[in-house]
């Protein structure tokens, strides 16, 4: 008698009781009305320009997926970020401009979708004339969703656009180093463009033309350097006199060779 009596306590206390209903709220379908979220300011420190945030969606576990409608004002944009699970834009109202590093600026428009792989470092903004708004959805990985990292110089934004229509595909030309490279050792040849050309020539605080000068002190690839100096404003006048002072630093023989291979590109150009 006292098993069934167990029995019926225990079924008793599984019976749904006053906070099944509690439960039952947590799973119905929730509608977030018009204008019932506040809209907040675009942080100064993650963004150039006026940019409005208006919250869509939170993550609700297991979830992990939010999203929020972003507007920038013209020539407004973000920061350079990257997403640990990746980003999806989809495109509302106006034009923009999104861009990877190391790749070219891309054009978006409304109606456009935008996929950005996961640990991609990339910005995305308006156009100079134009507002532009997108639906932006990204994941949390360990609560995380994004990871901030340096503004986006006006250099940086006025780069050329991508021409319309050209490919992105692996049927696109590859970039300099995977061209060269990238089939023997495609992490050497990533790291070559990115951080090397992406990056480090890419920096503000030396030109080009400065930079130039820097590489024809390396003996190695001084052919390919050589090259570049010229293309990049250095005169023959400039590199002469570059390795004549640097042959006191780095080796006579070193710099009879690289005015050698120096004359010979001045000589082809």
């Amino acid at each position: 008698m006292r098993i069934f009596v167990a029995i019926g306590i225990s079924l008793c206390m599984l019976t749904p009781g006053p906070q099944s209903q509690t439960s039952k709220d947590q799973q119905a379908i929730r509608i977030w009305r018009s204008g019932s979220q506040p809209s907040r300011q675009g942080p100064a420190e993650n963004f150039t320009g006026f940019v409005r945030v208006d919250p869509l969606f939170q993550a609700n576990a297991p979830a992990r997926a939010s999203g929020s409608l972003v507007t920038f004002e013209p020539g407004a944009r973000t920061a350079w970020h990257i997403h640990p699970l990746g980003q999806i834009l989809i495109i509302t109202a106006g034009t923009g401009r999104v861009q990877r590093w190391g790749d070219p600026l891309e054009e978006i428009r409304q109606g456009d979708v935008v996929w950005i792989p996961p640990g991609q470092k990339h910005w995305h903004g308006a156009e100079p004339n134009s507002s532009m708004a997108h639906i932006a959805i990204v994941e949390q990985l360990d609560g995380k969703a994004v990871d901030w990292m340096e503004k986006v110089s006006e250099a940086q934004y006025g780069e050329p656009l991508r021409a319309q229509g050209a490919s992105t595909d692996a049927g696109a030309k590859p970039r300099p180093s995977q061209g060269a490279i990238g089939d023997f050792a495609p992490k050497l040849a990533e790291l070559t463009d990115d951080v090397l050309y992406g990056d480090v020539w890419e920096r503000p605080e030396l030109s080009k033309r400065d930079r130039s000068l820097v590489t024809v002190a390396a003996p190695d690839k001084l052919r390919s350097h050589l090259i570049r100096a010229r293309e990049n404003g250095v005169t023959q006048e400039e590199l002469v006199e570059t390795i004549t002072h640097l042959a006191f630093y780095c080796g006579w023989p070193n710099a009879v060779n690289a005015i050698s291979v120096a004359k010979e590109v001045f000589e082809k150009q």
